[in-house]
């Protein structure tokens, strides 16, 4: 038990250690001085707290004109004015609280800083970190681990600075009066009533921490399994299932009973121990004082003194459960964000990288080798040019490597052996920034922001005017569509572009794609999930925007990159073929096998989308504002952008 108490002793002050930094900024002495004035008022506060006992034991002694033990003249003109030091009471409890009000609302500006500060570093550092880190974890949990460490932070700067430590020096205060103004046993008795109390709490706590850990998975569980029958309803009554769904949500909820019932009785025990624990100190010490009043050492002020003292302590320490439950919740999180921040990004700037100079925009892949895994090599000695200004596509099975090609180019991973060029420069001897700054990517899957379409599409480039961005919009065949909508590009585009069909996010993509102007572009199978119409209308797009740019092209679809000017095909990361579309074909090689499966399958798609055509054609409505490229009815597709009020 002790080990575990200095264990969590340790970790609360590694935790405070590392957050010293943010609360003592080197750099904000205004911040600096607010600490300062907090820790003064803080002192002002207790001393202000320690003298209202005080003003309740002269008024008392006055009333009850009894004379001071001490002899003191002061003390004899002090008792005999009762009504000033009833005055005296009530304006040092003013004092109290005012200084510790002023005192949490000079601190304020110093928590919420520290608590700032160390999310902006966790945010950024999360996006340094490599796009395997990112794959290896749910995206979920990195955003949790950032929102509970930021409320870490400011428990533990609530809890410790501005709970925990006042109490403290309340008890030492309490100590360092009772020693003065009474004897030692006095503050044998407080020390002994306070180790007992804090050993109860935290012993009381542990047992309660685990009774609260069961009732919240419980209530997870019965809310997990309403909202699963819930969006399943149609099922359930398919079914007739009604019952069992009953039945089954009903046992989690008398699982969060039976744990909600422990969790209340476990409170009560904590509160009535606590409760007895300091009752005990209380009266031991009012009875030592009774027996000083009897040997005419003390007076009826010093008994209602020592009351008054010992209530007024009770208070913080009945939060000492609360604090140390949420001190130590706070400390697990806030490690975890520390964790986080602690791990090096994969992916670092060369010492002394300078930023990456285009000239021409030649790419050249020289005997690269690379594996997720040591284990399971993806690109095998791959070796290929694309020339200024040419076009180059890539092709192959699923699993060939292909899209690994394109995160190597951006330097989401380095590679294992060999060299990635640009115009000459090892892309692992440039800086990062500049190198993706000279790169352009239209994904197979466009995520957007849930914000404007302008948003979405000035993202290609911050400082791009209005005008540049519908020029970017007309570009890629999507202004006309946008103007039509009624907020036109002001129009909300949903949680990842989920208002837009896959032929306008691509559009949208396009756009962002323009507005960034890069002399490279890298087409990541940007057609592959679109139906046969789209795709023609976003290739045409796609064509005008990397004309005279070097592009590499990822491609599912063979139809999109006939007009290459080198088709490479990828088997196994290896390259086993290379040449133009007609040579290729004439090989009749890999390249021709997937040239003719495809032209099979299209051919049978087109005549089902025929025979479904005509099923349909004399019930069908005039097209609608949105049902653009070709794009599916909306039973069928993504939903279209409309008006977020619609």
């Amino acid at each position: 038990m002790r080990r575990e108490v200095s264990g969590d002793g340790g970790r609360l002050t590694r935790t405070l250690v590392n957050l010293w930094p943010y609360i003592w900024p080197q750099d904000r002495p205004d911040l600096q001085r607010r600490v300062m004035w907090s820790v003064v008022l803080l002192v002002a506060a207790k001393l202000a707290t320690i003298a209202v006992p005080f003003t309740f034991k002269f008024a008392t002694d006055g009333l009850a004109h009894e004379g001071s033990a001490t002899g003191n003249s002061w003390i004899g003109w002090v008792i005999a004015a009762p009504l000033l030091m009833t005055a005296g009471y009530g304006g040092t409890r003013i004092l109290m609280a005012a200084f510790t009000q002023l005192r949490d609302a000079t601190f304020a500006k110093v928590a919420m800083h520290a608590v700032r500060r160390l999310a902006i570093l966790t945010f950024e550092h999360m996006h340094l970190l490599s796009l395997r880190f990112h794959l290896e974890r749910k995206t979920g949990g990195l955003t949790r681990v950032l929102e509970r460490g930021r409320n870490a932070i400011e428990t533990i700067v609530r809890m410790v600075i501005l709970q925990l430590v006042p109490t403290i020096l309340e008890v030492l205060m309490i100590a360092g009066v009772l020693l003065y103004q009474f004897d030692w046993r006095y503050v044998v008795v407080i020390a002994i009533t306070v180790a007992l109390y804090m050993w109860y709490t935290y012993l009381a706590t542990e047992w309660r921490i685990g009774i609260r850990r069961k009732m919240n998975e419980s209530d997870s569980d019965a809310n997990t399994k309403a909202i699963d029958s819930l969006l399943n309803y149609e099922t359930v009554k398919y079914f007739g299932a009604e019952e069992r769904e009953r039945a089954r949500y009903d046992r989690s909820m008398a699982r969060y009973e039976k744990t909600s019932v422990d969790a209340y009785v476990s409170l009560a025990v904590l509160n009535a121990g606590q409760a007895v624990i300091f009752t005990l100190g209380l009266t031991a010490t009012m009875s030592l004082c009774v027996f000083g009043i009897r040997d005419g050492t003390h007076t009826v002020g010093d008994f209602v003194m020592i009351n008054a003292m010992m209530i007024q302590l009770y208070q913080p320490l009945n939060f000492m459960g609360m604090v140390y439950r949420e001190i130590k919740q706070a400390v697990i999180d806030i490690e975890a964000m520390f964790a986080l921040l602690s791990r090096d990004p994969e992916i670092r700037d060369a010492p002394g990288a300078k930023p990456l100079k285009v000239s021409a925009g030649a790419i050249r892949f020289e005997d690269v080798w690379f594996a997720y895994e040591p284990a399971r090599p993806i690109l095998k000695g791959v070796s290929f040019d694309v020339p200024a200004g040419h076009t180059v596509a890539i092709v192959g099975p699923s699993g060939a490597g292909k899209s690994t090609i394109s995160r190597l180019l951006f330097r989401f991973y380095d590679i294992t052996d060999g060299r990635i060029t640009i115009d000459g420069q090892d892309i692992r001897e440039v800086q990062q920034a500049s190198l993706r700054n000279a790169l352009g990517m239209v994904p197979q899957d466009t995520v957007l922001f849930n914000d404007t379409v302008r948003y979405n599409i000035r993202y290609g480039r911050w400082d791009a005017t209005d005008a540049e961005v519908e020029e970017a919009a007309a570009h890629a065949q999507i202004d006309a569509f946008i103007r039509a909508a009624p907020k036109g590009y002001e129009t909300e585009v949903g949680e990842r572009g989920l208002k837009l069909s896959g032929g306008e996010k691509q559009r949208v993509a396009i756009a962002r794609t323009i507005l960034k102007a890069p002399p490279i572009l890298v087409l990541d199978e940007a057609t592959s999930a679109l139906d046969s119409h789209t795709e023609r209308e976003i290739q045409d797009a796609l064509d005008r925007v990397s004309r005279n740019r070097t592009t590499l092209v990822i491609a599912h679809r063979l139809s999109t990159i006939i007009a290459a000017d080198e088709i490479i095909v990828l088997d196994n990361g290896a390259i086993v073929e290379r040449g133009a579309h007609q040579q290729l074909l004439a090989d009749g090689g890999l390249y021709a096998s997937m040239w003719n499966r495809q032209r099979e399958a299209e051919a049978a798609r087109e005549r089902l989308a025929l025979v479904a055509e005509d099923e349909v054609a004399p019930n069908r409505n005039p097209p609608q504002i949105g049902e653009m490229d070709g794009a599916m009815p909306h039973s069928e597709a993504a939903p279209q952008i409309v008006d977020a009020a619609e």
